[in-house]
């Protein structure tokens, strides 16, 4: 299906950096909390004909693209990519560089989940030129991880850094959740503590969320309330910054030079491919003064269907002004940078002064740092804390 929604850009007349995204639909088994595109995995997965498949949606997004241009990273996300062989993964980076630039320096990151890794595919990652890899540890604790029904264990996290390490990542982020089902702030104490032993370069520390359609929201667990979650959060941020780990973003924490590329895009608002089964994409369009989204067939049968070769794009919108001041906002506020008036004219092509009052608000409400010689729009403590009152500013 197609929105044709006018869109409203005014003024677009640059190319923002791209970025390619690859979504691995399936899994061991589909958790709890989970509101991804994401399905149990029943047998072994059929690699050969999805890596095909994906650089064919790949090669027919880069003949839609306004202009050549490199990637900047590549992120293969799920799901659980760590499913996949080393030589898929080959195959599909290998393919990637016939139809796109995609510079030696690239980010190219992987999502692992613990128990599905060894040290042979993992180096088999790493010589197809994956050189970041994302392990979803979400906990060290056994009870917490049984609690949310993960199928690994803590000696298996322990497992697939040592692993990473011996196959020669050396940008490694660990997932890690608070606020899980019966969880004390001493509990989260310790489990971050623990990951933190781990010495990753990245940790991506966020509260567990009750998502629609999921087996938590049919059937809530017992949770930290929301008190207990705010000493949580301000317990993990002190930890983290007195062992050097910046909040550059909301949830991501980092040690100096180990941002990561690829999320910082998003939150810059820069175009994205998105390939493989519900993958969504963002692209500009300055000759047509347009910003169109578009995602692909969800199912993943149907995205290999033989029949669906040609129409795997499921839908497309051209976003309105209000869609391109809400996004942005709701990308570039997670950032502790936050965003300067340029920033914002770049990338959506409209004019500051359509946001102006809703800044002006925002800080009056001290959920956005008093203006200061470097005119940038950045959230407050209190902001990023309570994002979503933020964001009701930019929400027509």
């Amino acid at each position: 299906m197609t929105r044709q929604v006018p869109s409203d850009v005014e003024s677009l007349t640059a190319l923002p950096p791209l970025v390619l995204y690859v979504h691995i639909p399936w899994c061991l088994s589909k958790c709890p909390y989970c509101d991804f595109n994401s399905y149990p995995l029943h047998g072994s997965i059929p690699e050969t004909a999805y890596v095909e498949r994906l650089l064919w949606d790949l090669a027919q997004e880069t003949t839609d693209l306004a202009s050549p241009r490199p990637l900047t990273s590549v992120f293969i996300g799920g799901g659980t990519p760590s499913l996949c062989s080393g030589a898929a993964i080959a195959r599909l980076l290998q393919g990637a560089r016939n139809l796109i630039d995609l510079p030696v320096d690239a980010e190219i990151t992987l999502e692992a989940n613990p128990g599905t890794t060894d040290t042979a595919r993992l180096a088999a990652y790493r010589r197809a030129g994956v050189n970041r890899l994302s392990i979803g540890a979400q906990s060290l604790s056994a009870r917490h991880l049984e609690r949310i029904a993960r199928s690994h264990g803590p000696a298996d996290i322990r497992s697939a850094v040592d692993q990473a390490r011996r196959a020669g990542f050396k940008n490694l982020n660990l997932d890690l959740m608070y606020g899980l089902p019966e969880q004390s702030l001493a509990q989260a104490y310790r489990d971050l503590e623990e990951t933190l032993a781990l010495e990753p370069e990245h940790i991506s520390y966020y509260q567990l969320s009750i998502e629609p359609n999921t087996a938590f929201h049919r059937a809530p667990p017992p949770v930290p309330d929301e008190d207990l979650i705010a000493d949580m959060q301000l317990q993990g941020s002190a930890m983290l910054a007195a062992r050097e780990f910046e909040p550059y973003e909301v949830s991501a924490y980092a040690l100096a030079g180990n941002h990561c590329r690829h999320n910082l895009n998003y939150w810059r608002f820069g175009d994205y491919l998105g390939i493989g089964a519900g993958a969504h994409g963002k692209l500009t369009f300055p000759a047509r003064q347009r910003i169109e989204r578009r995602w692909k067939l969800r199912d993943p049968a149907a995205y290999l269907d033989p029949a669906n070769r040609d129409r795997l794009v499921s839908g497309k919108q051209a976003l309105s002004e209000a869609d391109l001041i809400l996004e942005f906002a709701l990308n570039a506020l997670r950032l502790s940078e936050g965003f300067d008036a340029s920033l914002f004219e770049r990338r959506t092509g409209l004019p500051f002064d359509r946001i102006t009052d809703r800044v002006d608000k925002a800080r009056s409400a001290g959920l956005l740092t008093p203006e200061q010689e470097d005119h940038r729009v950045r959230p407050t403590e209190i902001g990023r804390r309570f994002l979503n009152d933020l964001l009701q500013y930019f929400t027509s």
